[in-house]
């Protein structure tokens, strides 16, 4: 299996090269040179298999040899013993046809979990074989450097540097950044928001004396193997309402278009998926340019659900790629005309994304009203981002498809948010309780490139 680079140029690479790179040098995003598919027959016998044998057969086909086969098949077992369901992504129904698809079992009670344990199990292998130590620098709008974090805390071959937008992620997420006592792990609060810190994450990427002196890599889901982890919980949930024998739709509230590419991908593999729904919160780019065509950046608007709160959503980059042809120039084009305040999906293109794609909105309104109503009429309490997504849902689902809505956090990591529209804080599992007593651990940075680079290096240095 090849990995390529959306924008053309860069070498091509093996899945743990790509890896372990996580940006490719042209600034494009890996992919894989062509997707595996998986029969009916073979999506049919997941049925009843545990959640671990399910992902060792949706992701094998993409990982080569860089990995054997029970190596791989242990990594996985590591990653997800720590979930608190055994079901490791289960399913709630919520009404007629629709379902609620849980990912917020994991360490850090996000979604992001379901990659991020396995990545940092697949970096320690492999860096360990190959005797290497690299510096980690992520950028998040509140789960991906929490999850981060907890996978990384502690390991041998890593140092770890999550930018995160100071002040504009919840309290909960501040905390499971900024408690941990490991040495290798560092909470870095850049003023500015998250557009800011992810497009200063790229800056280090794209500055080649810097990332091969520290030896940067990359977790944010610009890295292929984070999209990959998440397209197993797409085949678990379908397979258990009927798939490959009956159609199923995704919703999935997202702002940098990773988790609903994932998706995306499923479908290419051979998962018979109808619709995926994109669902933004008032931070809307995605729904705009999906119905005009329009990708034009705003200012980022603080919401109830911050991790959603993206102008610039990486991994929409991916989508065009396959949009476009494949055509790299086209691609780098498009991204060049971003950094100038946006651009415009030619007509082919867009009729290419919507073949696969819907999105709908939700203000900050609806999401509050839809944590209320999805408490007294369905019995689930929500995060703000699942509100989100449950909103959409019902606005474009068909009746007759089942739909399934991904609930990407637990309710506990916004309760300010849940406590407002219910009048119920929701409390922490008892493994957390004590986050609020912690003592925090953070470094306050400017949103200035060079001071971050100088931080870092006095860091590993230290």
């Amino acid at each position: 299996m090849r990995y390529i680079s959306t924008r053309g140029t860069a070498p091509v690479l093996s899945f743990e090269e790509a890896m372990l790179s996580g940006l490719a040098r042209d600034g494009g995003l890996y992919v894989p040179e062509t997707v595996p598919q998986l029969d009916a027959a073979s999506i049919r016998a997941m049925r009843g298999l545990s959640y671990e044998e399910v992902a060792c057969r949706v992701m094998r086909p993409f990982v080569g040899d860089g990995f054997s086969d029970e190596v791989f098949a242990g990594l996985i077992d590591k990653a997800y013993a720590g979930f608190g369901h055994r079901a490791r992504a289960p399913l709630v129904q919520l009404g007629a046809n629709h379902f609620l698809l849980e990912l917020f079992h994991g360490p850090t009670l996000a979604f992001k979990d379901f990659a991020m344990q396995l990545i940092g199990q697949l970096f320690e292998e492999a860096l360990t074989r190959r005797g290497e130590r690299v510096t980690i620098v992520g950028a998040t709008s509140g789960d991906t450097g929490s999850a981060a974090i907890e996978a990384f805390r502690g390991l041998e071959a890593v140092d770890v540097f999550i930018l995160y937008p100071h002040g504009r992620v919840s309290e909960v997420q501040r905390r499971q950044m900024t408690t941990p006592v490991e040495d290798n792990v560092h909470a870095l609060a850049v003023e500015g928001d998250f557009d800011d810190c992810q497009a200063r994450l790229k800056d280090m990427f794209n500055d080649f004396e810097f990332r091969d002196g520290v030896r940067l890599a990359g977790v944010n889901s610009i890295n292929w193997a984070r999209v990959l982890a998440q397209v197993v919980y797409y085949f678990s949930s379908a397979v258990s309402l009927g798939a490959p024998d009956r159609q199923v739709s995704f919703t999935v509230p997202t702002g940098n278009f990773g988790d609903i590419f994932a998706g995306y991908i499923a479908k290419r593999m051979g998962l018979p998926i109808d619709r995926l729904v994109v669902a933004t919160n008032q931070n809307d780019i995605l729904d705009r340019c999906l119905r005009s065509g329009a990708y034009e950046k705003g200012n980022v608007h603080a919401s109830i659900s911050p991790s959603m709160d993206i102008q610039v959503s990486s991994n929409f980059e991916r989508a065009l790629f396959d949009a476009y042809g494949r055509d790299g120039a086209a691609v780098a084009q498009l991204m060049d005309e971003l950094g100038e305040g946006g651009f415009h999906v030619s007509q082919g293109a867009l009729q290419a994304l919507r073949e696969h794609f819907d999105s709908g909105r939700a203000s900050e309104e609806e999401t509050l009203a839809m944590i209320g109503t999805a408490q007294m009429q369905m019995g689930e309490l929500l995060c703000p981002h699942s509100a989100v997504g449950v909103k959409v849902a019902g606005d474009l689902r068909d009746p007759a498809t089942p739909m399934i809505t991904l609930a990407t956090a637990h309710p506990a990591k916004f309760p300010d948010a849940v406590e407002r529209a219910t009048g119920t804080r929701p409390p922490l599992p008892n493994r957390m309780a004590d986050l609020y007593e912690r003592p925090e651990r953070l470094t306050r940075v400017a949103n200035d490139l060079d001071a971050l680079k100088s931080l870092i290096r006095d860091r590993i240095a230290g």
